[in-house]
């Protein structure tokens, strides 16, 4: 499995392709990633967004009259012992 830093520079790097401006910001335990989103945004460009988002840990969308309207993912640095454990159990024959 990739790392979180792989990940989540492979996610700027999608919704940079989708013309969104990603901002990274590295968290003590976790990196976040959040890219405002126009209202002009085709309506076909969301399977990818959402495609590229579903690579972090935890992600999400905000629709805020204050701020707009923004996607964001977050990366945990330290994968938890027991996610890997289960994760090479669903591989097993």
């Amino acid at each position: 499995m990739p790392s979180s830093e792989e990940r989540a520079a492979e996610t700027a790097a999608r919704l940079s392709a989708a013309g969104l401006t990603p901002h990274v910001e590295e968290l003590a335990d976790h990196l976040s990633i959040e890219a405002g989103v126009p209202d002009s945004l085709p309506k076909e460009s969301w399977r990818e967004l959402l495609a590229a988002l579903e690579a972090g840990d935890w992600f999400g969308f905000v629709d805020s009259s204050e701020r707009g309207r923004a996607v964001w993912a977050c990366f945990r640095r330290d994968e938890p012992a027991t996610v890997d454990a289960v994760q090479r159990q669903e591989h097993q024959p």
